[in-house]
């Protein structure tokens, strides 16, 4: 009970530390912006922490072949991006090399709690990453799959082949390989017509 006490306690002075830094006009020190990591093998570790990256957007049930049949269960896919590449992404229109898109895929629900209409996101299926690389990709992108047999979340992955989705991002994303055209954040960096 005591150490609860404690852990909420230092909680709230470095919350009140970070309230006055940023009231003195002072900015915390940023971590590095995160990097891919490979095993000897060439595949891509798992990145981690993902979530307190920035937040481009989110679909629900997009899929990219004619004629597929609907998912069986609704998909919701959410985006994140590590904050220095949106930031130079916000600077120069261009991916930084180095950078890592994670692409979140969370199973729909309809009916829990009090809703009673809509659906929520509601279980982790796992992620899917896109990386920039260009010492290691001829091509500048890799796309890599850490859903594993069964919905096991797999701590690396090696890359697709270059056409299972190089290609169909290199003709349809709008900047960079990038389907920026379906992230608000990042579309509305682009200058209008």
């Amino acid at each position: 009970m005591a150490s609860r006490r404690r852990g909420a306690q230092l909680r709230r002075s470095g919350r009140a530390l970070a309230l006055a830094l940023l009231g003195a006009g002072l900015a915390l020190p940023e971590s590095p912006a995160p990097q891919p990591r490979y095993r000897p093998d060439g595949q891509l570790v798992r990145p981690e922490g993902y979530r307190e990256w920035m937040f481009v957007g989110a679909n629900l049930n997009m899929g990219y072949r004619e004629g597929a049949p609907p998912p069986k269960h609704d998909r919701f896919h959410n985006i994140y991006l590590p904050r220095e590449a949106y930031r130079r992404f916000a600077a120069t229109g261009q991916f930084p090399d180095k950078t890592m898109l994670v692409m979140e895929v969370v199973r729909g629900a309809t009916h829990a709690s009090i809703n009673r209409r809509g659906t929520f996101q509601d279980q982790l299926v796992g992620i899917e990453v896109a990386v920039k690389d260009t010492a290691r990709y001829p091509e500048g992108w890799a796309y890599f799959n850490f859903i594993g047999p069964e919905g096991k979340a797999l701590a690396e992955a090696k890359a697709f082949p270059r056409e299972a989705c190089w290609d169909c991002h290199r003709q349809h994303g709008a900047i960079d390989n990038v389907f920026v055209q379906f992230y608000p954040v990042l579309r509305d960096l682009r200058p209008g017509p």
